[in-house]
C-alpha cells in the first residue's frame, strides 16, 4: 500500500472537507467543547480542522480505527510520543533560530534543528522496523519510513549534518581579556590553571564564604560581546563557518513532507486516546462502533455525553448512561418526560456518538451501531434575534424549512423543544406535519418534545421518557427509557412556567 496519510486512506479523502470552520451544529451538541478539550496542549499542531471534517466511507473509517487501536498498545504510543517529542525540540530550535540577530547564531541552531530531526527519523525508523501491523495506515507509513531514512537525500543530510558538527566541536579557542581589549586566538595547549589556583587557596579556607562565581545568562540571546567572539572564532576556522553557511542556504527545505504530515496527523489519535484516558479511569466505557451507510437499524449501550461527562468527573461525578435502539421501519426517537430530566443530554448524545463514529474515533458506551450520515442538522431553542425581525415561531418555522429543504434519507435531524412558543393545538398540526414530511425522508430523528402525541404517530416513531424516581416523582433519574408517553410533559411544562409544581407550592406554602 503507498503511503498518503496516516488519517486518509486515500488523497481523495482529504479534500475537500477539512476545514478551520467548525460545522453549524457543534455548538448546539457541545462538540465544540468536546473537540476544545481533545486539542487543549496540542495548539501547535492545528488539529481542529481534522474534528471538523467527517468521513463519507466506511473503509475510510475502518482505516483510522485501525490506526486507533495500534496505538492502545503503551508501548507503541510511547514510540511515537518519543518522535513528537524530538520534533517539537526541533521546531523550538528553528523558531529561536529565526529570531536570533546574530547570522553565525543563526546558523548554529539551525544545525543543531537538522541533527534533531535526523536522528528522530532514523530513531523511529528503528523502532518501527521490527513492528508488524495489522493497520493499513501503520504499515504504510512504517515502509514509507524505511525507505526515506535511506534515500540519497536523507543520507546525505544527515552525513553533512554529523561532520559538520563534528567539526564545530573541534573547534577550540582561548580569549584574552585586557581591558579594554579582548582578543581570541586558537587554543595553543596551554595549561589550565584552575585546578592549581584552587589547590594553593585551599589551605587559607576556614569557612562557607560568599561565592563571587560570575553567572552567565541562560536565554540564547548573545550580547554584542559574545557575538564579537563568535565572529572573531568564525575568522579563526573561516572553511567550518563557510561551509556552516553553505548548509544553513542549501537546505532551508530539509523536512519531508510525508514525514511532517505524519507528525501532525499521528497526533488526532494521540490527542484522543490521552483525552478519554480519564473517563476510562473513572469506569466508563469506550467502544469501536460498528458503523453503517446501509442500515438504519441502530443502537448503543451505556452511552453518555462526553461533554457533561468531562464537566461532572472534574466535580468527582459521573454521567448517567442510556441506551437505545432503532429497528426495522423505527426512524424517529420521540422523547419526552419532564423537564430537567435529561432529555436534552439525551439528544446530545445521539449526534455526539454519530458525529464522532463518522471520525473514526472510539464512542461512549459499552457497544454500538451507528449510521453513517450525509448530513447533520440540529434545531435547538434560540433566543429572538432583533437582528431576523421574527417571531420566535416564524424563526422556528424558517429554521426547521431550510433543514428539511437540504436533508436526505442518509441525514440526520435533532429537534429541541421547538414550537414552545404557540398553542398546545397550533404545535402538534406543525409538529405533525413536519414528521410527515421526516417520514416521507425515511431519515433517522430525535425530537425532545413536550407533545406526547407524537410519540405515537405511526410505526416509524418511537417513545423514550426521562424517568423519574417511582418513589418521589420530583427526583429525576436522568435515564431515558423505551416506553410509551405518559401524558404529563405539557402539563410539567406548563406547571413548572407558572411555578405550579407540587415541590414550587410545596416552597410557597412553607414558607
Amino acid at each position: 500500500m503507498i503511503f498518503h496519510s496516516i488519517l486518509f486512506r486515500s488523497a481523495e479523502d482529504r479534500a475537500p472537507d477539512v476545514s478551520p470552520v467548525a460545522p453549524d451544529y457543534f455548538a448546539d451538541l457541545n462538540l465544540d467543547q468536546i473537540v476544545d478539550a481533545i486539542t487543549t496542549g496540542k495548539e501547535g499542531y492545528d488539529l481542529k480542522p481534522f474534528f471538523h471534517a467527517p468521513l463519507r466511507d466506511i473503509d475510510a473509517i475502518a482505516y483510522r480505527h485501525e490506526v486507533m487501536q495500534a496505538l492502545e498498545d503503551s508501548r507503541l504510543l510511547g514510540i511515537i510520543k518519543t518522535f513528537a517529542n524530538s520534533m517539537q525540540a526541533m521546531r523550538r530550535h528553528l523558531v529561536q533560530s529565526d529570531k536570533l540577530r546574530y547570522r553565525e547564531q543563526k546558523e548554529l541552531w539551525f544545525l543543531d534543528a537538522v541533527e534533531i530531526y535526523c536522528d528522530a527519523v532514523n530513531r523511529l525508523t528503528r523502532d518501527l522496523s521490527g513492528e508488524i501491523f495489522s493497520s493499513r495506515g501503520l504499515a504504510a507509513f512504517r515502509d514509507y519510513a524505511a525507505g526515506y531514512a535511506v534515500s540519497e537525500h536523507f543520507t546525505s543530510l544527515t552525513g553533512q549534518t554529523k561532520d559538520l558538527l563534528a567539526d564545530v566541536a573541534s573547534i577550540e579557542y582561548c580569549v584574552l581579556v585586557d581591558s579594554p581589549h579582548l582578543r581570541v586566538h586558537k587554543f595553543a595547549g596551554e595549561p589550565d590553571y584552575t585546578a592549581d589556583v584552587e589547590a594553593t587557596f585551599e589551605r587559607f579556607k576556614q569557612r562557607e564564604v560568599e561565592g563571587h562565581t560570575f553567572k552567565f545568562s541562560e536565554s540564547p540571546d548573545m550580547n554584542h560581546i559574545e557575538a564579537k567572539v563568535l565572529e572573531l572564532v568564525g575568522l579563526l576556522y573561516p572553511g567550518t563557518f563557510i561551509a556552516l553557511t553553505n548548509f544553513y542556504a542549501a537546505n532551508k527545505e530539509y523536512r519531508d513532507p510525508g514525514i511532517m504530515a505524519f507528525d501532525r496527523e499521528i497526533q488526532f489519535y494521540v490527542a484522543y486516546l490521552e483525552h478519554i484516558a480519564a473517563f476510562k479511569h473513572a469506569g466508563l466505557l469506550f467502544c469501536y462502533p460498528r458503523v453503517t451507510g446501509t442500515s438504519k437499524e441502530i443502537y448503543s449501550f451505556q452511552g453518555f455525553d462526553l461533554a457533561l461527562a468531562r464537566k461532572l468527573l472534574g466535580e468527582r461525578a459521573v454521567p448517567v448512561c442510556n441506551d437505545f435502539h432503532i429497528k426495522d421501519r423505527e426512524r424517529i426517537i420521540v422523547v419526552s418526560g419532564p423537564n430537567q430530566g435529561g432529555k436534552t443530554t439525551f439528544a446530545r448524545t445521539f449526534g455526539q456518538l454519530h458525529y464522532l463514529a463518522s471520525l473514526g474515533c472510539p464512542v461512549p458506551g459499552k457497544e454500538a451501531q451507528l449510521f453513517l450520515f450525509d448530513a447533520l442538522f440540529t434545531h435547538f431553542e434560540k433566543e429572538e434575534s432583533i437582528d431576523t425581525l421574527r417571531g420566535k415561531l416564524q424563526d422556528d418555522l424558517v429554521r426547521v424549512h431550510r433543514i428539511l429543504e437540504r436533508a436526505t434519507p442518509d441525514s440526520i435531524v435533532i429537534m429541541n423543544e421547538i414550537f414552545t412558543s404557540t398553542t398546545l393545538q397550533d404545535a402538534i398540526l406543525l409538529s405533525k406535519q413536519i414528521a410527515t414530511q421526516i417520514m416521507d425522508l425515511d431519515l433517522l430523528c430525535v425530537w425532545v418534545t413536550f407533545l406526547d402525541e407524537l410519540a405515537s404517530l405511526s410505526a416509524q416513531t418511537v417513545s423514550m421518557v426521562s424517568a423519574v424516581d417511582p418513589g418521589r416523582a420530583a427526583e429525576r433519574t436522568y435515564k431515558v427509557v423505551r416506553r410509551p408517553a405518559d401524558g404529563l410533559s405539557y402539563a410539567m411544562s406548563i406547571a413548572e412556567k407558572h411555578r405550579l409544581t407540587y415541590g414550587m407550592i410545596k416552597e410557597r406554602v412553607g414558607r
